[in-house]
């Protein structure tokens, strides 16, 4: 897409087999990354700390250029820079094709699942599916500007929501508690909201907001800002994970040009929610001026907007706008028309045609076990992917395209330098430091602080020599 450049951070769960209890997700996941980087040399290990909860060895860059690490307690995969959305999703699915890939060769697979969702059922805990694009210093980082983001993003959940049953009155951490009689949620559209607690914050862990507002550009900070999310869910669906990139991406282009609609809502974080909760499907939202605007409208006005100014700027461009418009025409119709392009809709179709079939209620705790074997990565259980693998789900890239994704970088980023020196490296050890923005090899330096330049001749005639 033009001038944009985006990536995404995805935590996965790990799920054991109640036979295999002897095993546990903290070795599983240990395992899986020692597995990839030291018996498949996937990438490069670090060899220096990246921080006080990331020692030596917890993590590093791979060979595609993205970056597998463990954090608190996750195993967590960032995908390289990409522009293109095709890319960004071959790049996604190409992290979770590692780990079951991983599983398959150290011969646990039957033992261990990795789960690409949101959510812990059994402790109410949340790990993350974060999001990154990338931004001019330029761009209105201010209250007004942000405010137009945040109308978007709160109201985008209606087809990049992953649906999870029951919800969280008790959040984890340090979190308050919400209401003290909190009423029953049978199933709601997100799973991350019940997590968020402010619309604005700057730090990650104990106090999750919407936008992360740390300014970490991880490159040039003359020339760039990165715009880091927090609250949005793992998707299955290709389809809906480009379309939140790509829907989110055309709405910060309307924010830098000035003309993305002014529609602030009088209390973002209770919104979230709300959309999400609601049995009826309404989706009310309550705007600063103490007025209601079904969810819907506030993003038909987006989409307008985007099709006012952004239509016929790149192919890419047209292909969001023309599935954004037909989405929201979906949504107006009811939820069986999204069945395979939309994660909760998807899901609460086939737990409706599964209670049907048994004759049980939304109180069975069969149903949460179901949920989370909608986002199962392993091919023979997930049961999103055996809807994609029966051509239910539309798809935006190819298989095999992803098994490419897994060893080659998107070649028009940095990535494709920072990959050439990762495979030189792997090839051929010496001491060595690696960041997102700068490599340190032997004593040489080689700052990458523009990320749509590929560093490709300065990686490969870096000496090496010991």
């Amino acid at each position: 897409m033009e001038g944009r450049l985006f990536g995404s951070e995805t935590e996965y769960g790990c799920l054991i087999n109640l036979d295999h209890r002897w095993e546990s997700p903290e070795r599983i996941i240990h395992r899986v990354k020692d597995h990839l980087f030291r018996t498949r040399k996937v990438g490069l290990l670090d060899l220096h700390h990246r921080g006080h909860d990331e020692p030596p060895g917890n993590g590093g860059f791979l060979l595609n250029g993205g970056r597998i690490y463990i954090d608190m307690g996750h195993l967590e995969y960032a995908t390289p820079e990409c522009t293109r959305l095709s890319d960004l999703v071959a790049y996604d699915r190409a992290g979770d094709l590692l780990i079951t890939q991983a599983l398959e060769e150290m011969g646990v697979s039957s033992a261990v699942s990795f789960i690409k969702n949101n959510v812990d059922f059994e402790t109410g805990a949340t790990f993350g599916a974060h999001e990154n694009y990338l931004v001019s210093r330029d761009f209105p980082f201010t209250l007004e500007g942000l405010n137009r983001l945040i109308s978007f993003l709160v109201t985008r959940q209606l087809f990049s929501g992953a649906g999870r049953v029951g919800a969280n009155f008790l959040p984890d951490g340090f979190l308050l508690v919400e209401e003290t009689d909190p009423p029953t949620v049978r199933y709601q559209i997100s799973q991350r909201v019940d997590h968020i607690v402010n619309d604005l914050y700057q730090w990650v862990q104990f106090n999750r907001a919407i936008i992360n507002t740390r300014d970490e550009p991880l490159a040039d900070p003359g020339r760039y800002r990165r715009i880091h999310l927090l609250l949005g869910d793992s998707n299955l669906s290709e389809f809906a994970t480009a379309l939140k990139f790509g829907t989110t991406s055309l709405v910060l282009d309307l924010i830098q040009m000035g003309v993305a609609p002014d529609l602030p809502l009088e209390d973002p974080v209770s919104a979230l929610k709300s959309i999400s909760r609601d049995p009826e499907r309404r989706w009310e939202a309550r705007l600063e001026n103490g007025k209601s605007m079904p969810a819907l409208e506030i993003q038909a006005a987006y989409h307008q907007a985007a099709q006012r100014y952004l239509a016929g700027r790149d192919t890419e461009t047209d292909w969001i706008l023309r599935s954004w418009g037909e989405i929201l025409q979906d949504l107006a119709g009811g939820y069986a028309k999204l069945v395979g392009r939309v994660d909760w809709a998807t899901k609460l179709w086939l737990l409706t045609g599964f209670m049907e079939a048994e004759g049980i209620g939304w109180e069975d705790p069969w149903l949460k076990s179901l949920d989370l074997e909608y986002h199962n990565l392993d091919p023979a259980r997930g049961l999103f992917l055996g809807l994609e693998a029966e051509g239910k789900a539309p798809r935006v890239t190819t298989s095999e395209c992803i098994r490419q994704a897994v060893s080659a970088p998107p070649p028009d980023t940095r990535a494709a330098g920072r990959s050439a020196l990762v495979r030189r490296l792997v090839e051929r050890p010496c001491p060595y430091v690696i960041n997102w923005t700068a490599f340190f090899v032997n004593g040489k330096d080689l700052p990458m602080p523009d990320p749509f330049k590929t560093y490709l001749k300065e990686a490969k005639g870096l000496p090496l020599d010991r």
